[in-house]
């Protein structure tokens, strides 16, 4: 069964980069990437928050949060 990995962005170039080069190149086979950009789906701030997300783009594998770069704070897209 394949890992969970969520990949937090607001649709940015930065973001967009990052979705394309790291959450891309996960093994399909080990993680069921699900993408979510919190700029369409606002009511999930709260869940990344709640994962440890501090910025965007971020990847957040069992429970580990990965900060990409610097795309946004999270309180700068509330």
């Amino acid at each position: 069964m394949a890992e969970k990995a969520v990949f937090y962005h607001a649709g940015c170039s930065v973001c967009i980069d990052a979705e394309q080069r790291f959450a891309g190149a996960l093994d399909k086979s080990r993680y069921d990437v699900e993408v979510v950009h919190l700029g369409e789906s606002k009511g999930r701030m709260d869940e990344a928050e709640q994962a440890g997300v501090k910025s965007v783009p971020a990847l957040v594998i069992a429970g580990a949060v990965y900060h990409i770069n610097h795309g946004a704070d999270l309180s700068a897209l509330r």
